[in-house]
């Protein structure tokens, strides 16, 4: 049985690509594309990823074995397939793709309806290669950049309420874990998407999202994580035993600092309340470092507030500057379940109405994080906008009339920043040094290394507030209405006592 190189560039594709080099007008030299995210559910991405594409997989050369796969899957499916245009590569350029790519600086957070990325080809002889190599790449940015979208917008939401209910420093970065690297589509996707989340947290258990990072990124520290039990654990020891499964769990791990308990195996207000805050209260005081009490069922928005007020029943609570409720330093909840980019405000608001801090909660998100988008979450698109035919460039769009968000941009492309907004315009009306695009990739080559650190800095960067203002809209009206109404205002009410 023969197998097949899965990093092969020549099948990384649709089928229907091998067909389209003779279809380009005779004279064709040159075919520029770029890649946007034109619409969607959110105002902005963080850009990311791209550079791990490159490293995996356009700085390894074609080989014979692999213009052999890739024709004989072609031949297999009926399909069009030139043999000598791959040799000619082969042979011109020794297997590597004489391609440029230049792109955004990674971890940039730019509005929609710009160019991230452009591609063009460096050898007239293989025009058809920017458009080739459009599944591909298209699929390698628009995932964990929008991934990382996600994770960058729930950034802004945790900082909001930070400042509203935290005295904590540097807590806005260990607030979400990523739990996704089980309901993702595969271990790529975990590792992509798990890199896209640690520029934004510090925190993960997607072990695939650390080596991605580490590989591809060279990164040093990415993230902490913690001993953290599950129901085949605590089940095993059957209901009867529950206490001394999670007593067996408190000292094994005492000596580490950090013990996750689940909570919900069976009854969980009674294991919060009962067992967490009443046979095992004086263990779990005098635990050297963190319980976290994991519920994993429910109403996340209900049941996170609902656990942290029971804790304080049972431990006690200080209130902080901000008049918010916090518990003691030794135990909080730990809500992994239900975290989506659409339940995540509601459980932060409904903390907020009811005078908890943030510093009471941290956060899992894992299908919600990497597996609950798709390519229409941002409407990315990759077109070609020019191309050269007999020494003259020319414009290419498409402006088909059922859909607008579908019209593409014509002519070589560049991005620049006119009073700190960025904005797509024509290549030729600007400078090089105006141009924020990059080159990154030349014809086998990595011309620019993006430090893993460099990425989260450049994520971290002050933005208009209204690139998120959307994402802290319900939030803002959420505690307005907690003020004017005097529902949920513990500040309001220590300002008063």
């Amino acid at each position: 049985m023969t197998l097949f190189d899965p990093n092969n560039i020549i099948t990384n594709t649709d089928s229907y690509k091998n067909s389209h080099y003779p279809l380009y007008p005779p004279g064709t030299e040159y075919v520029s594309s770029y890649i946007e995210a034109r619409g969607g559910e959110m105002p902005v991405g963080m850009f990311v990823g791209l550079q791990a594409f490159i490293r995996e997989y356009l700085m390894r050369p074609i080989t014979l074995e692999h213009i052999n796969e890739a024709e004989s899957i072609a031949r297999e499916q009926g399909m069009h397939f030139n043999r000598d245009i791959w040799l000619g590569l082969l042979r011109d350029h020794d297997g590597y793709l004489p391609i440029e790519i230049e792109a955004v600086p990674e971890g940039s957070v730019v509005p929609i309806r710009n160019v991230l990325l452009q591609v063009v080809n460096t050898d007239p002889k293989y025009y058809w290669l920017p458009a080739f190599i459009e599944t591909a790449l298209q699929r390698a940015v628009w995932y964990p950049t929008t991934v990382g979208t996600v994770a960058w917008r729930a950034k802004q939401q945790i900082a909001d309420i930070a400042e509203a209910t935290s005295d904590s420093e540097g807590l806005v970065r260990r607030v979400l874990h990523d739990y996704g690297a089980r309901g993702v589509s595969s271990h790529e996707s975990a590792g992509l998407g798990g890199l896209a989340s640690l520029v934004c947290f510090s925190q993960t258990d997607t072990i695939a999202g650390i080596l991605a990072a580490k590989r591809y990124y060279n990164a040093d520290y990415t993230s902490s994580s913690g001993p953290n039990t599950e129901h085949a654990v605590l089940s095993s020891w059957g209901r009867e035993n529950e206490v001394d499964a999670m007593r067996n769990m408190i000292e094994t791990y005492r000596d580490h600092g950090v013990a996750i308990i689940l909570t919900d195996t069976y009854d969980h207000e009674n294991a919060v309340k009962n067992i967490i805050g009443g046979e095992l209260k004086e263990l779990v005081e005098n635990f050297p470092g963190l319980i976290g009490v994991r519920p994993d069922s429910g109403d996340p928005v209900q049941v996170t507030s609902d656990t942290a007020e029971w804790l304080m029943e049972c431990f006690g609570y200080t209130v902080n500057s901000k008049g918010f409720k916090v518990l003691p330093p030794f135990v909080k909840v730990v809500q992994g379940d239900g975290i989506s980019r659409e339940s995540f405000p509601r459980v932060l608001m409904e903390m907020e109405r009811r005078g908890l801090a943030l510093d009471n909660a941290v956060f899992g998100m894992g299908g919600g994080l990497l597996q609950q988008v798709n390519r229409d979450t941002m409407a990315f698109g990759m077109k070609v906008s020019a191309v050269r035919v007999n020494g003259e460039w020319r414009d290419v769009s498409k402006a088909p009339s059922g859909d607008v968000v579908k019209h593409s941009k014509s002519g070589r492309l560049a991005l620049i920043r006119v009073d700190g907004e960025y904005k797509t315009v024509r290549r030729e009306t600007v400078s090089a040094e105006e141009n924020i695009l990059q080159p990154v990739f030349r014809n086998g080559k990595l011309l620019k290394m993006w430090e893993f650190g460099e990425v989260i800095a450049k994520s971290e960067e002050q933005v208009p507030e209204s690139y998120y203002i959307d994402a802290v809209a319900d939030i803002r009206s959420s505690r307005a209405l907690n003020f004017s109404s005097g529902r949920a205002s513990a500040a309001e009410a220590v300002a008063v006592s």
